[in-house]
């Protein structure tokens, strides 16, 4: 019989084992948790900015014809 798998997960900021059932899920306590919100306040994290295509890029920064009739 094939054994089954367990996941071991790891707090994210001190890297302590973390049950699934504890309260402060994903984090090992409320002092981590504190310790990443922080982390997020300072600008310590960031969400990258949205990779565009060169093209695109070229194409907002060329000038538009205003003498140009439609």
């Amino acid at each position: 019989m094939p054994r089954k798998r367990t996941l071991k997960l790891k707090c994210p900021t001190c890297k302590n084992p973390v049950d699934k059932k504890n309260s402060n899920f994903p984090f090992c306590s409320d002092r981590c948790r504190l310790i990443d919100l922080g982390k997020w306040a300072s600008g310590a994290y960031v969400i990258s900015s949205p990779v565009t295509d060169i093209e695109d890029e070229v194409n907002l920064r060329r000038p538009v014809d205003s003498d140009k009739k439609i």
